[in-house]
C-alpha cells in the first residue's frame, strides 16, 4: 500500500489550522438567575496578542429566542458567574479597580489578585465589591437573602486582611519563598500548598451602589474558619442554606499516617460554631447541597478504595437537624455526582457516567429507582429554575462542544437543541460512530470511532488509538486538549475505547482492572483495535497509539507488550509505578490500590512498564510538564533515559512551565504540531520536520 501524506481537511475547517483551532470560543461555568430569565456563561477566546485565553461573561436567552450577548470585557477576564437574588451578577476577576489610586494594591501599576465584582441588574459598569490579599476563590450566595460567603487564602496567624497583607509583604521584602510543611501532602496537581491556606469568610449582604459623590462602603470580611491550617485549610466545596443561616462545607482531616479523608461540617454563619454533619471513617464526602427549605442536604459518598476493591459512589440524604443520613441510590450500579434538589425539594437530580455518556438522572428525595432523563451527551453545570419550570445545563459530546440547553424537569429521552450561544461550530471534518468489541473474557468493550472525511475501502484511513486518563473515567465529552477532530482533519481515524477501569459500565467492569492495570485494560484495548481494524475504511497497516496520564501509562505498557504500532505518543505518563506512588501529590490514595511497595511488591513488579523496557521496539514521543505534581517529571526523565540508552528512536517534548495539561495557546499548538509531525514521520514514512518554534 502506498504511503500518502496526511490528508488535509477542507480549508474552511478550523481543525485543519492549529491557529484557527486555538481561536475557537470555549464555554464553561453556566449560571441561572433567581427569576429564571437570564443565563450567564463564561466564554474563553484568545487575547489580542494570541498568547493566552481570556474569559468573558456572556448572557444566553433561556427561551432560545434572542442571540447571546457579551456582558463583560477586560484584559484579565472574568469567570465564576453567580447571580444574586436582586438580579445583579457576581463574578471574580483580577481586573484593576478603576476607582483605586496608585499604590492601593488594585491600581493599574500592580497585578491584583482575583476580587469579587458585581454587574448591576439594570446593566452599566461592574463595580468592585470586595478584595482579599490572598485573592477571592469560591463564592457562595444565599438563594433567598443574597448574603455572600467567599473563600480566600490567608497566611498562618493573620487575624485580618491587613495582617495578612503585612505578612505577605514581609516575605516578599525578605526574599523568602520557602514553605515549612508539618503535615502531608505538600502539593496538589500544579499548586504548592502553603504557606497560605484557604479560609471561608462571611461577607453578608453586599451594600447597594452609593449615590453619586458618596464613598462606597467597605465590606467587612469575618473569618468563619479561623482554625484552618495547612495543608488543606477550609477548602472550597461549600454551600449556603437559602436563608444564609447555615453553611455546609467539606473539611479534609487526617486519616492515619500521611492519609487524608473528607467529611461534611455544618457551620452557623452568625456564630461560627460548627459540628460534623457526616463523618464517615470509611468514605469521602463531597458536593453538599441544601434543599430549598434548608432542612436537608444531599451529598456524594465515595467509599474508600482498598487493595481488593475500587471505590464506589452513592448519594446520601442528610437531615440537617439530626444528622441522620440515608442512601438515596442503593444498588445503583453507576457513580452519581453533582446532586441538586428540585425546586420543590421532592426530587434530586444528579449526573453519572453511563455507557459512554455523562447523563442526567433524577431520583425521589424519599428514595426510589433512579431514572435517566437524557440520551446522548455529557451534561455539566446543572441549573434548576426556582419555579420548577425548567432545568438548564451545558451539554457536550465528542461531536458537540459545550453548549447551553434547556431541559424538561420530568421528561425522559431528552436531547434538546442548544440555545443560541457564542460557541457554536460549523461542520466537523469527519463523522462519529459507536463501535463494540468483545474482550477475551466475553465482556463487551465499547468505543467511539472518529472517521475522517473520505475514509473508504478504496482509501482507508490510518488508525490512531487514543487511550483516556483517569483511570476511573471514560470517553464521553468534548475535549479541547484531547480533540480527535484535529487528527481527523489530517486524515486519521481515531479510536477512543473504554477499557477495564472505565466508569459508566458498572462496578464489576472497574474491578476487572483494579490493581492489574497491565492485564484486562491492555487486552481490552487490543480487542478494540482488533475489531476496528476489520473495517474496510481503516488501514490496519498504518497504526499508532497515544495517551495521557493513565493513558500515558497504558501507552508505555503497550510499547512493552507489542510492536504492532508504528509510533507511540506518551503524555504525562507513569513509567516506574513504585516511584510514581511515592512522589505523586496524594500517595495515600494510590497506596490503597497498590499497597506498600516494600511489603506488597507483587503488583508493582507485574504492572510497572519500566521493568519491561528491553522489549520496546516502537518509536516513542515522550511529553511532560515540569509543574505536573500528579505525575512528577521524574517519570518522564527516567523513561526518556531508558529509551535513549537502549537506542529506541524517541523524542522528548518538555514544557518547563506547564502542568499535567498544556494550558497556554502557544504551547498547546506546539503540542499538536509535534505530535502530528511525529506521527507523519513514523505512520506515513515522511521526513521528520522539527516544529519551527522548538
Amino acid at each position: 500500500m502506498s504511503e500518502p501524506a496526511d490528508a488535509p481537511a477542507p480549508p474552511s475547517s478550523p481543525f485543519a489550522d492549529l491557529a484557527a483551532f486555538a481561536a475557537l470560543p470555549r464555554l464553561a461555568g453556566l449560571a441561572l438567575s433567581a427569576d429564571g430569565r437570564r443565563l450567564a456563561v463564561a466564554v474563553q477566546t484568545l487575547d489580542a496578542e494570541r498568547k493566552k485565553w481570556q474569559s468573558a461573561l456572556w448572557e444566553v436567552d433561556p427561551g432560545g429566542r434572542r442571540p447571546a450577548r457579551r456582558l463583560t470585557r477586560s484584559a484579565p477576564g472574568e469567570s465564576t458567574p453567580t447571580w444574586a437574588p436582586d438580579g445583579s451578577l457576581l463574578f471574580t476577576s483580577a481586573r484593576p479597580d478603576p476607582e483605586a489610586g496608585s499604590g492601593s494594591g488594585t491600581g493599574a501599576g500592580e497585578d491584583p489578585e482575583r476580587a469579587l465584582w458585581s454587574l448591576p441588574a439594570e446593566g452599566g459598569e461592574a463595580r468592585l465589591v470586595l478584595t482579599h490579599p490572598g485573592g477571592i476563590g469560591a463564592v457562595g450566595v444565599a438563594a433567598d437573602t443574597g448574603e455572600v460567603v467567599v473563600t480566600a487564602s490567608a497566611m498562618p496567624g493573620a487575624t485580618d486582611a491587613e495582617a495578612d497583607a503585612e505578612r505577605r509583604e514581609r516575605r516578599k521584602q525578605a526574599g523568602v519563598t520557602a514553605i515549612l510543611h508539618e503535615a502531608y501532602p505538600v502539593r496538589h496537581w500544579d499548586a504548592d500548598l502553603g504557606p497560605a491556606t484557604p479560609h471561608v469568610f462571611w461577607a453578608g449582604a453586599l451594600p447597594a451602589d452609593p449615590a453619586a459623590g458618596v464613598e462606597r462602603p467597605a465590606v467587612e470580611l469575618r473569618d468563619l474558619t479561623p482554625g484552618a491550617v495547612p495543608p488543606s485549610g477550609a477548602g472550597d466545596d461549600l454551600h449556603l442554606s437559602p436563608d444564609g443561616r447555615l453553611l455546609v462545607r467539606v473539611e479534609t482531616v487526617p486519616d492515619g499516617p500521611a492519609g487524608r479523608r473528607d467529611r461534611l461540617l455544618l457551620l452557623e454563619t452568625a456564630t461560627g460554631v460548627s459540628r460534623a454533619l457526616v463523618d464517615d471513617p470509611l468514605a469521602d464526602l463531597s458536593a453538599p447541597r441544601f434543599s430549598p427549605d434548608g432542612s436537608a442536604v444531599v451529598c456524594v459518598r465515595e467509599s474508600m478504595s482498598t487493595h481488593d476493591d475500587p471505590p464506589d459512589y452513592t448519594l446520601l440524604h442528610v437531615d440537617v437537624a439530626t444528622g441522620a443520613a440515608r442512601e438515596l441510590t442503593p444498588g445503583f450500579d453507576r457513580w452519581p455526582s453533582a446532586p441538586q434538589f428540585a425546586a420543590d425539594g421532592t426530587t434530586v437530580y444528579f449526573l453519572a457516567d453511563d455507557d459512554g455518556r455523562h447523563a442526567l438522572f433524577r431520583v425521589p428525595a424519599e428514595g426510589g429507582e433512579p431514572v435517566r432523563m437524557t440520551t446522548d451527551g455529557a451534561y455539566s453545570d446543572l441549573q434548576v429554575a426556582r419555579d420548577g419550570s425548567a432545568l438548564y445545563a451545558l451539554r457536550s459530546a465528542y461531536d458537540e462542544p459545550p453548549a447551553p440547553v434547556r431541559l424538561d424537569p420530568q421528561a425522559t429521552g431528552q436531547h434538546p437543541e442548544p440555545l443560541p450561544n457564542p460557541g457554536t461550530l460549523g461542520r466537523l471534518p469527519g463523522s462519529l460512530h459507536e463501535v463494540e468489541a468483545t474482550a477475551a473474557d466475553g465482556t463487551p468493550v465499547r468505543s467511539w470511532l472518529v472517521l475522517p472525511e473520505g475514509a473508504s475501502a478504496e482509501d482507508p484511513a490510518p488508525l490512531l488509538l487514543w487511550i483516556h486518563g483517569g483511570p476511573l473515567m471514560s470517553w464521553n465529552s468534548w475535549s479541547w486538549r484531547w480533540c480527535p477532530w484535529v487528527m481527523a482533519a489530517r486524515g486519521y481515524a481515531v479510536l477512543l475505547p473504554d477499557p477495564a477501569l472505565s466508569q459508566g459500565y458498572g462496578q464489576d467492569f472497574v474491578r476487572r482492572g483494579w490493581g492489574a492495570w497491565g492485564e484486562a485494560p491492555y487486552t481490552d484495548l487490543m480487542a478494540a483495535v482488533d475489531a476496528v481494524e476489520q473495517r474496510p475504511d481503516v488501514d490496519e497497516t498504518r497504526t499508532a497509539a497515544m495517551g495521557g496520564s493513565f493513558g500515558g501509562y497504558m501507552a508505555n505498557w503497550v510499547a512493552t507488550q507489542t510492536d504492532r504500532f508504528r509510533a507511540i505518543v506518551t503524555h504525562a505518563s507513569l513509567w516506574d509505578v513504585d516511584s510514581f506512588v511515592g512522589t505523586t501529590d496524594a500517595a495515600y490514595y494510590w497506596e490503597r490500590e497498590w499497597g506498600d511497595p516494600l511489603r506488597e511488591p507483587k503488583r508493582y513488579e507485574r504492572n510497572s512498564p519500566h521493568r519491561y523496557a528491553d522489549a520496546i521496539r516502537t518509536p516513542m514521543l515522550v511529553i511532560h510538564g515540569d509543574r505536573d505534581y500528579r505525575v512528577p517529571i521524574g517519570e518522564a526523565l527516567r523513561l526518556w533515559y531508558d529509551l535513549q540508552k537502549r537506542g529506541v528512536p524517541s523524542r522528548f517534548l518538555y514544557f518547563p512551565d506547564e502542568n499535567h495539561w498544556v494550558l497556554t495557546p502557544g504551547n498547546a499548538q506546539v503540542w499538536y504540531e509535534t505530535v502530528l509531525n511525529f506521527l507523519s514521520e513514523h505512520v506515513h514514512g515522511q521526513q521528520w520536520q522539527r516544529p519551527e518554534l522548538l
